[in-house]
């Protein structure tokens, strides 16, 4: 699922080539993606909406228009995309909603696995949503103590509370994965036994971790483009997670992978992070 830094990303890529423009028109391939809205309601409003921010929080791209805010939260696969040129068929095909702008162009959300969600909210009714999000990791007032005091209530491993979207926004798999090997931290410990000054020295490894991620455009396995179709580069940087196997760039152990957290893989090393 593209984090923080992939969405991050897309904003920043489409933020100068959106706002001040007019969706002349909109189209949606499959429903199933919208929440909260119906297909009707939303390409009748779409329609003749002027652009007026590109904005994030968390996940979520925000298309503010000079009405409503659509919402899109891009899943597993789902990418939002601008193109000054006619797609290609194979762009077409998983091109789940489209919006002609005014004079040239058009945005996209393609979706290959329909995984996203998609909503058309008001600026009241997205506050209301926002307000059950984390805060942002990158954002100064979240400073290293109120994440540790965030953070180290929790019972739960501290992988899956540094995931939790409730606790902390935008960090996923990937990058929870590479700060907690950084700050040499155990993936599966309970967020509560682990040592405080450990929880204030992850503040700095989630927050450095987040922006050299944005730096090099996000991160690159498979589904993921930017707003303009090019690849993240942090995939070259990675230093545990995609590694198993692999020997620890620290130590030279090899890298051992769990499911038992959240189900999900984690890959770690078992000496450094003990």
């Amino acid at each position: 699922m593209p984090e923080l830094p992939e969405v991050e990303t897309i904003v920043r890529e489409l933020r100068p080539r959106l706002v001040g423009r007019r969706i002349t028109a909109a189209a949606l391939s499959h429903d199933n993606l919208l929440d909260g809205v119906s297909k009707r309601t939303l390409l009748r409003n779409l329609a003749g909406r002027t652009i007026t921010a590109v904005t994030r929080r968390a996940k979520h791209a925000l298309i503010h228009t000079d009405t409503r805010i659509l919402a899109v939260q891009p899943g597993m696969s789902g990418a939002l995309l601008h193109y000054d040129r006619a797609l290609t068929a194979a762009e077409q095909k998983y091109a789940v909603l489209r919006c002609a702008l005014d004079g040239d162009g058009v945005l996209i959300y393609r979706d290959v696995r329909r995984l996203g969600t998609l909503r058309w909210l008001t600026p009241a009714a997205w506050n209301v949503h926002q307000s059950r999000l984390g805060p942002e990791p990158l954002d100064p007032a979240f400073t290293a103590v109120l994440f540790a005091d965030r953070l180290g209530r929790a019972r739960a491993a501290i992988k899956k509370v540094l995931m939790d979207q409730g606790v902390v926004v935008g960090v996923g798999n990937i990058y929870a994965s590479e700060a907690l090997f950084a700050a040499g931290i155990d993936p599966s410990k309970r967020a509560d036994r682990v040592p405080r000054a450990q929880l204030l020295a992850l503040h700095g490894h989630v927050q450095r971790i987040l922006q050299a991620a944005i730096d090099s455009s996000g991160t690159t396995f498979r589904d993921y483009v930017t707003g303009t179709g090019g690849s993240g580069n942090f995939q070259l940087e990675l230093l545990v997670y995609g590694r198993e196997g692999e020997p620890c760039t620290v130590c030279g152990t090899r890298l051992a992978s769990t499911h038992t957290i959240d189900a999900r893989g984690t890959v770690f090393c078992w000496r450094c992070q003990r």
